[in-house]
């Protein structure tokens, strides 16, 4: 008889351990350290048809966006090497927002986006509005400008610079007439 107690006592002990570490198993811990904000850099700005009355010059008076226009990021670091390519599409009113993601810096000062990236046309979706112009560089890499745009979230900040705005010409304007 005192051996079934025996055995009851042991195996009641057993249940209660095991019971007892799948319990304490489920609670996670709280980190005691505090938990480091993500940092996003994004570019923004804006894709226009320029109007056949500027064209050739980097007036956009007249221009109309341009809805699902393509635009490139690259990104370069001090020895000039690509450390960053993406391409991105305009919105329907021509708005482009470039959430660069994966965009790391080896030296935060010599390859910061302000002195190593820019934008680029790449496409138009408008046949008649396909010629990509110089229009803030946009041939050739528009620079990023700082405009002091940050968002920021309990674990999230997104630093915001823009590019542009850029524009494409039309192809089928007349010629000039010298009066």
């Amino acid at each position: 008889m005192a051996s079934n107690q025996l055995t009851i006592v042991i195996c009641s002990l057993l249940l209660v351990s095991v019971a007892f570490v799948s319990a304490t198993a489920h609670y996670e811990t709280i980190p005691t350290e505090p938990v480091e904000k993500e940092l996003d850099v994004v570019v923004e700005g804006m894709v226009y048809c320029q109007s056949c009355k500027y064209s050739g010059s980097w007036s956009l008076t007249g221009a109309e966006p341009i809805p699902s226009a393509q635009v490139s990021v690259t990104c370069k670091n001090v020895k000039k090497q690509v450390t960053y390519y993406k391409a991105f599409e305009t919105d329907a009113q021509g708005y482009f927002y470039a959430q660069l993601d994966d965009f790391k810096m080896s030296n935060n000062i010599l390859e910061h986006p302000l002195h190593g990236c820019r934008v680029k046309l790449v496409s138009s979706s408008l046949a008649n509005c396909s010629l990509p112009s110089n229009v803030n560089y946009g041939l050739y890499g528009a620079p990023l400008r700082f405009e002091n745009k940050i968002l920021r979230g309990s674990y999230y900040r997104a630093v915001i610079y823009a590019a542009g705005p850029l524009a494409f010409r039309q192809s089928g304007c007349p010629p000039e007439t010298a009066v």
